[in-house]
């Protein structure tokens, strides 16, 4: 078994680009070596800014042999009449390297066998790797120097070695050796690696760590312990820790301090300054951010003052904004910006945000109605949720918006239910986060979701591939995130039409909308349910009811009855194609069918689905019984369409939990 490492240095690369190329390497070479039947044990991609480096561990020294069958010319032009071969057949024989006896005709062709030999795994390398290389994909591509080929960055080294063996390769115009480079910083600029299997230990020793998870372990473990020294600890998240993970190689912290007047404006614009403009982590203390903060350097060596210096003036400038936004912001009530939002585009054709913010005003009313709650803070905050977006801080730290809204809220006197309802109505802000814990947050996040699919969808730009406009797809997830977790019976059918009935522009896509809505609802819970028991409990209208919904899909993924599933897609096969009407008792003919008749006029149809699944399951026996003792489609048509009724009455039941024929 072999081990194969490319390395491929560049000039830093965009942190962004980096995790799609981890991915495609990891691909590509996964197809190379299974699409030529080679074996092998693991492979691991690394990635700093300056190098993509692939690991290929376990393989085998040589593709697999591959017998082929070759199809060659009919029978009658390969033989002659005394069954000799013709110098058709003797030239694919001979062009196939094998003997007249190892030709056999099949289907009057002639067809061989034959043996590939497999290939030296490191002349497949060879001629593969560079292509693998460069079938990777980016935004922002170019061309540099005078090559034709374009790339992310210029490349400035590479390595390709299978054991102890160099495998010559090239890549645009540079050549591949056996030497790497260190960290810029790095007192040993390059270094030889010998083989594959000392790579990471040798990079480490020129102060580079190739392991991206080992980087991300290392800066959260060097960030607490930084904080610690004073008592704190770091605030970050995972996009935070992925942008240092790929800016730096050898990641070394530094604290940092800014004056203490920046803590007066809202603590979100203070962490998101440091954490998404300037890559730093904020550090909080018994609970409150102070004025001090971390940033992860890519550097080697003892002084720190021009870094912290360099930070400091930055951060200075950035908050100074802040601080002048927030003075300025804050002269007036948050609810006078309402007016402003006239003046801002929702999308091409529905309005302003001004209009929006009446429809959910609206809107959110008439869910608060339905749920029983009071609407007051409700429609309070459906009328102040947008108003931010016209603010000095909002307008330069756009993802700030409702976080922002919530503290001018505050500050101008709104009710912290109202505070926290302008600020949730955005949740949940991705796949993974939390969603509105108040009644305000919950109603009004649901109508502005709505309304933006609705419209969305209404303006013929409903998401197609890649194409997401507005984020409905997120947005129709939100809404359902949110019914499920705070438990609301909301029926979204019913908001769906409301919505569409209030946009400026009419078109008839409520099916289209509703059906978005469904797929989205599958996709999301397919995580945690099988894919044919969602589709098959949709044959009641999921919208109507999210919570109903998921209470079938637990109950029917629990079925074990195999008897259940026979007898209950027996019926739905009978009944393809005819529907019964009412039973009529006077054409029962065997004592099964009054038998069967009871049992399904005794099944109490509940919500509590395991008692009613165990009913279901309790007939099974009388269900076997009538297909055992009768033939459904009697010759009297009046028996028949009587035993084609009572099986309806059957199916309907059935349907009440899910669509058997599906599972």
């Amino acid at each position: 078994m072999s081990t194969y490492l490319l390395e491929v240095g560049t000039e830093e690369l965009p942190y962004k680009f980096i995790p799609q190329a981890i991915e495609q390497l990891n691909q590509g070479f996964s197809k190379l070596l299974e699409d030529n039947k080679v074996q092998y044990e693991n492979i691991k991609v690394y990635a700093t800014p300056r190098r993509l480096a692939v690991l290929v561990y376990g393989l085998d020294n040589k593709t697999s042999d591959e017998e082929k069958i070759i199809k060659g010319p009919i029978a009658k032009i390969a033989y002659d009449e005394n069954g000799h071969l013709t110098k058709a057949g003797e030239g694919f024989a001979k062009k196939n390297g094998v003997e007249a006896s190892d030709l056999y005709v099949e289907d009057n062709y002639v067809h061989a066998k034959i043996v590939v030999k497999g290939k030296n795994i490191k002349e497949l390398l060879a001629e593969n790797v560079p292509s693998v290389f460069m079938r990777l994909q980016g935004a922002h591509f170019m061309r540099w120097g005078y090559n034709d080929e374009k790339f992310s960055r210029p490349i400035k080294w590479i390595v390709s070695i299978l054991d102890n063996e160099e495998v010559k390769i090239k890549i645009i115009d540079k050549e591949s050796g056996k030497i790497s480079r260190g960290h810029r910083f790095s007192p040993i600029k390059e270094i030889e690696i010998d083989k594959p299997e000392n790579y990471i230990d040798l990079m480490r020793k020129v102060y580079v760590i190739v392991n991206q998870e080992e980087r991300r372990e290392l800066i959260i473990k060097l960030a607490k312990e930084e904080a610690q020294k004073i008592g704190a600890t770091p605030y970050y998240t995972d996009d935070l820790l992925e942008e240092v993970t790929f800016i730096t190689e050898y990641p070394v912290p530094a604290l940092c301090e800014f004056d203490e007047k920046f803590l007066t404006i809202p603590e979100e614009v203070t962490v998101t300054v440091m954490a998404v403009h300037q890559r730093y982590f904020a550090l909080h203390k018994d609970g409150k951010l102070i004025n001090k903060f971390i940033t992860m350097t890519n550097y080697i060596g003892d002084e720190f003052k021009n870094i912290q210096d360099g930070n400091v003036r930055v951060i200075k400038a950035r908050l100074d904004d802040a601080v002048f936004f927030f003075g300025e912001d804050t002269k007036k009530p948050l609810v006078d910006y309402v007016e402003s939002l006239k003046g801002v585009t929702f999308q091409k054709g529905m309005g302003s945000m001004y209009d929006k913010t009446q429809r959910l005003i609206a809107l959110s009313k008439s869910i608060a109605s339905d749920l029983g709650v009071d609407s007051k803070n409700i429609e309070r905050t459906a009328l102040l949720c947008k108003a931010d977006l016209t603010t000095n801080l909002v307008f330069e730290f756009t993802e700030l918006q409702g976080f922002i809204g919530a503290d001018y809220a505050r500050v101008s006197g709104e009710n912290d239910a109202v505070a926290d309802g302008i600020k949730e109505h955005y949740f949940p802000l991705n796949a993974e986060s939390e969603t509105a814990k108040g009644i305000e947050g919950q109603v009004v996040g649901i109508a502005d979701k709505i309304d933006t699919v609705c419209a969305v969808f209404a303006a013929g730009k409903k998401p197609t591939g890649s194409s997401d406009p507005l984020g409905v797809r997120r947005a129709a997830l939100g809404v359902m995130k949110t019914i499920l977790d705070a438990n609301l019976k909301i029926n979204i059918d019913k908001y769906i039409n409301i919505a569409l009935k209030a946009l400026p522009v009419q078109r008839d896509c409520a099916e289209e909308v509703k059906e978005f809505f469904v797929q989205r609802m599958i996709i999301m819970l397919s995580e945690k349910y099988d894919k044919n028991v969602l589709e098959a409990c949709a044959i009641k209208n999921p919208l109507a009811d999210l919570a109903d919904y998921v209470l079938r899909v637990e109950t029917v993924k629990e079925i074990k009855s195999e008897l259940l599933l026979e007898n209950a897609n027996r019926v739905v096969r009978i009944l393809k194609d005819v529907k019964g009407s009412s039973v009529d008792e006077k054409y029962f003919v065997e004592p099964c069918e009054k038998a069967l008749y009871d049992a399904v006029q005794g099944i109490q149809q509940t919500v509590d689905y395991k008692a009613y699944l165990v009913q279901l399951e309790n007939i099974n026996p009388i269900v076997t019984k009538f297909f055992d003792d009768v033939l459904v489609m009697d010759k009297d048509e009046n028996v028949k369409n009587n035993r084609i009724s009572l099986l309806s009455l059957l199916k309907n039941k059935y349907e009440f939990l899910t669509d058997f024929s599906k599972l």
